[in-house]
């Protein structure tokens, strides 16, 4: 299936349809994964149906959704468009826990089995099905021991609950811990880390990407647009931050990573810079941020969302767009993190001293 227009749809490669596995697991995923969180919130029944149809028109299968989002909502309106489009075969459908239920009750959040056991039983039954296929933690709580997370999540994976683990915005030592708590008990290990990751948000490069790719876990990156920043929808005009329609509420919103991304003047510098880019390429600047997420080697599948057909759409273009190497060198120094006390070792002139003055080649994944 194609768009109505007749251009090629972008989630196949020279017209055939193409996707990814996902981490050390034979489930295979679309490039782009539609984010329904919107679904409820920004975008009504109606238009949440037709971006649901556009991207499985698009050929997308990979579709990401969280028990919290729009108190369920989310959860609910894909299960009925899942049910009503008879796609349920096809659609790799991923769901989130931990986020609190119930003001008051402690144990209607959190990691903990007792939770755990309670939001799977609820997206299930919002969701209209037996199974999920990506069953993700959605953030670290800080308390319960990753053994009880490890082995609740193997317990759904052999009832038939789930078929597949992930975790989201934990430390890399948790992931690290959790994968190998797994791999020694053979309980089923994280096929995913689902993090941040943009031109202005790399602070997983410093450890969470070695991690994926020693352990082979793939990274879903959540707001690889850096929250729409990266596309143009803020500007400054005379110091001044401005934006239209809904990103002026965003901006008025309070939360804490919009206020982060429109605040922090290393990003305009970045935006200035895709700018540039987009237009030397003839393409749009969230053309340039998305397509650069998806060349980063530990990508497997990025995360985006729309509230508008037409965003979609641009969206699922970038699959196809390839930049130069040239262009991939400019945007990564233009946006390289800040180098912290410990990455001075890691570089060129320590590693010298290390390896004696040889150079050394890995030859294993």
């Amino acid at each position: 299936r194609g768009f109505a227009s007749g251009i090629i749809t972008p989630m196949n490669i020279n017209g055939t349809p193409h996707f990814r596995t996902l981490g050390r697991t034979g489930l295979r995923v679309s490039k782009i994964c539609f984010g329904v969180m919107t679904f409820g919130w920004g975008a009504d029944r109606e238009t949440s149906r037709t971006l649901f149809d556009l991207y499985r028109d698009a050929g997308g299968n990979f579709l990401d959704t969280a028990d919290g989002y729009a108190g369920g909502t989310s959860e609910e309106w894909l299960g009925d468009f899942v049910k009503e489009s008879g796609s349920r075969d096809e659609l790799v459908i991923a769901t989130k826990f931990t986020f609190n239920a119930q003001a008051g009750n402690p144990n209607a959040g959190g990691n903990g089995r007792k939770n755990i056991l309670r939001a799977i039983d609820g997206s299930l039954r919002r969701l209209k099905t037996d199974y999920i296929a990506l069953y993700i933690m959605h953030t670290w709580d800080l308390t319960t021991p990753v053994e009880e997370v490890a082995s609740t999540l193997n317990d759904l994976v052999r009832a038939g609950k789930i078929r597949h683990v992930g975790l989201s915005d934990v430390p890399a030592w948790y992931a690290s811990r959790f994968t190998t708590i797994a791999d020694l008990r053979g309980w089923e290990r994280p096929a995913v880390l689902q993090l941040e990751y943009s031109l202005i948000a790399r602070n997983l490069e410093r450890e969470h990407e070695h991690l994926a790719r020693e352990l082979g876990l793939s990274i879903t990156p959540w707001s690889p647009l850096g929250g729409g920043f990266l596309t143009g929808k803020f500007t400054k005009v005379d110091g001044e931050i401005q934006g239209s329609g809904r990103a002026v509420d965003m901006m008025n919103s309070g939360n804490p990573v919009i206020e982060r991304l429109v605040k922090r003047e290393q990003n305009w510098v970045v935006l200035d810079g895709v700018r540039r880019v987009a237009k030397e390429l003839g393409l749009t600047p969230g053309d340039v941020a998305l397509a650069w997420v998806l060349s980063r080697p530990a990508v497997t599948s990025a995360l985006v969302g729309a509230t508008k057909l037409d965003h979609l759409k641009a969206n699922l273009g970038a699959v196809e767009i390839s930049l130069p190497n040239e262009v991939l060198r400019t945007l990564d120094t233009l946006s390289a993190p800040e180098p912290t006390e410990l990455d001075c070792f890691f570089r060129e002139a320590v590693q010298e001293h290390v390896q004696g003055g040889t150079t050394i080649t890995r030859t294993f994944a």
